[in-house]
This record gives structure tokens, sequence and C-alpha cells, in this order.
């Protein structure tokens, strides 16, 4: 058994048998179970939800928000995580950040057949309603609601603003659909709700179908994973993956603090723009210590967690 070969094999027949185990349970649910969502997300060791999403803490999801996209791509990027963006959206609220744990779904073409055994399980499961309203109802605060609806303006709204109402006061966040949405005058009122989507348009959903909730999905060039941490802007939309979400914040922070200084030492002529723009010296280090020490409201970790994200810094 020690043999590569052998290895190999078994490696793929416990994938081969992990698939046909996730595929057997869903033929009785439209969610992914809880056991898969769990496996696909594996490196997070931290809290879940009942349904087995990664509960990233409500305090990091905050500091996410003073995050720059730029500064969260270079550290996902930077642990091999290369498909994580997708851009050219519209937008409600512009200039409103959003930032939340992915609830997933995702819809095809219509076909009946699949359509009509889909429903009917939903059915059995005690799913009411539309099936683009069966995600909404398993949303808890601090989600967002991220469908791949395949880009489908005409007949692809996937809300109004009824259903958008109801996806604020569940999520207290908004929507990012590969997909339309309709009614933008009412969903614009909701305060507080915002909506990352490929177009508006007044048609109602048709020939649609919803295939899966909390499964893998794509959008644009992205790939999500239930529970990965939206961070949506003006510029486009980041999906990390839960288990960066903390290192994304407190490399960001750094980053930021680290600027300030450099700016304000530079302003007061105390080094050079060679000096700043480059690893800095023990000198500069030492000084940097100092001004934090001066201004402890300013660091949002410990110390022993900054020195230690400072060790494996890129930047």
């Amino acid at each position: 058994m020690n043999h590569p070969l052998m290895k190999q094999l078994s490696f793929f027949s416990t994938v081969f048998l992990f698939l046909l185990f996730s595929t057997s349970l869903r033929a009785q649910s439209v969610a992914l179970p809880k056991e898969s969502i769990t496996g696909f997300t594996a490196q997070w060791k931290g809290e879940r939800f009942p349904d087995g999403r990664p509960k990233v803490p409500d305090n990091i999801l905050e500091r996410m928000k003073d995050v720059s996209l730029e500064n969260a791509w270079s550290v996902v990027r930077g642990a091999g995580y290369n498909n994580q963006f997708a851009g050219d959206w519209q937008m409600i609220h512009p200039d409103q950040v959003m930032v939340g744990r992915a609830l997933t779904a995702q819809y095809m073409p219509k076909r009946p057949d699949v359509e009509d055994k889909l429903i009917a399980n939903g059915k059995k499961e005690g799913r009411i309603g539309g099936t683009n309203s069966w995600p909404i109802d398993m949303l808890s605060t601090g989600d967002i609601y991220v469908a791949d609806a395949y880009g489908k303006i005409a007949d692809g709204t996937l809300i109004g603003d009824n259903l958008g109402n109801s996806i604020y006061a569940k999520s207290k966040n908004g929507v990012v659909f590969d997909g339309a949405v309709r009614d933008l005058e009412g969903l614009s009122k909701i305060e507080g709700f915002n909506a990352f989507v490929r177009g508006f348009h007044p048609s109602f959903i048709a020939e649609t179908m919803l295939t899966g909730v909390n499964v893998p999905i794509q959008i644009g060039p992205a790939t999500v994973l239930p529970g990965d941490i939206v961070l949506a802007k003006k510029g486009g939309i980041l999906f990390v993956p839960a288990h960066l979400a903390e290192t994304v914040v407190q490399t960001s922070e750094v980053i930021t603090l680290r600027d300030e200084f450099g700016h304000m030492r530079l302003k007061e002529g105390k080094y050079t723009p060679g000096q700043i723009d480059t690893r800095w010296s023990k000198e500069i280090e030492a000084d940097f210590a100092k001004w934090l020490d001066a201004n402890p409201g300013k660091l949002k970790m410990t110390r022993a967690q900054m020195d230690e994200l400072l060790k494996t810094r890129t930047w």
C-alpha cells in the first residue's frame, strides 16, 4: 500500500466515494448536506452554523468593511487563491460597502423533469412559496444571498422589492446575483439593503429553476463556497475563503497603520521616500513600535499577532 500508484488510487477512491455520498444525499434535498459543506471548507477550524457553513465572527465582518479590495486580493492571491474576484457590477448604492457570509444558490435554465423532482423534494422538506424564496428562508443575520443565475437579465430577476424586504429583515444585508432584480425603485428604498447584479429588468422570473442551495457556485470568474466572506465594493467583489478572513483583516490593518506612520514621518522629513518605500530598517521598525506604544487604540489586534504577521509578510 505504500507504492505511490496505490496511494494515488486510494486518494481517487476516497474522492469518488465522497462525491457519490454527497450526490446520494443531494437527491433527498435541495440544499447541500452539512457533511459536504464541512468537507469543502475543512480548512476552517472555528464555529459553524447548523447547516455546516463556517461562521466567521461578527467582529471580523465589521473590520472587513475597512479593508481595501487591493489589500484583500493580495493576501488571498498570496495564499494561492487566484480566482476569487469578480467585477463589472451594477449596484443600487455604489458607495455602500457590503460585507457578509455567503449563502449560495445555483440556478439553471428550466428543464421540467428536473424542476418537478426538485420541487417535489422541496415540498417534502416543508419548503413553501416559489423556489427563488427558498434560499431566503435559510438566511441568518450577517449573511449575503449569493446566486449564480448564469448572467440572465430578462426573465432572470430573482427578486423584487417584496423579497428584498424579506432578505434584509433576515440578514440585515443584501444580495450578489450573477443575474438580475426587478423593482429597482422599491429596492432602493430599503434602508441598509444593497444589490450587486448584472442588470435591472421589469420582467418576472421565468424559465429558470433553482438547482441547489449552499453548493459551490461560479460568479463570473470566481468560485464561491458557502460561508465565504463577501467583500463587495464599488470596484468589484472579492470572495474571501473563510479560513483566510482574519488574516486578510489583520494584514490590511497593519498595512494601513504602517502607511499612516510612513506618511507622517515623510511629512515631518524624518525619513526619505527611499527609506519608507522599501523594507524598513531596524531603526524605522523601532520608531514604528514606539509610535504604536504611544497610540495603543490604533492597533485592533495584539502586538504578538502583529509581530507574527510581520514575520511572514511579502510586502
